[in-house]
């Protein structure tokens, strides 16, 4: 298979590889830096003093599509969708009470305490 191949071929795949791997990664890497510089500046690690986070199962929109996650369209079907929104059924988030977000724990704890 990688008879034929020359270099430049395999630093294209080797460049591909990596852009992939930053791609999938950057959430995470987000994420840890958002929550150095929320500590460096005193603030909550979760929600930067927003005292509520964003609900993880419906993303913040309070709802759910009744296809989930990965209900992809055909592109044949694309034009029908936009002409038929009520086909398409939602129902509120039980996680959160179709409000998308929740009280930070973390802050909340603090003002118990």
């Amino acid at each position: 298979m990688f008879e034929h191949i020359t270099a430049n071929e395999l630093a294209g795949y080797g460049v591909g590889a990596l852009l992939l791997c930053a791609t999938i990664s950057a959430p995470r890497i987000d994420a840890l830096i958002s929550a150095s510089q929320r500590s460096s500046l005193g603030m909550c690690k979760r929600c930067g003093d927003l005292r509520m986070i964003a609900c993880s199962k419906c993303k913040g929109a309070g709802f759910l599509k009744q296809g989930g996650p990965l209900d992809f369209v055909a592109v044949g079907d694309l034009a029908q969708t936009y002409r038929a929104r009520s086909n398409i059924k939602s129902s509120g988030c039980t996680g959160c009470k179709a409000k998308g977000r929740f009280n930070c724990p973390d802050c909340s704890n603090l003002a118990q305490n």
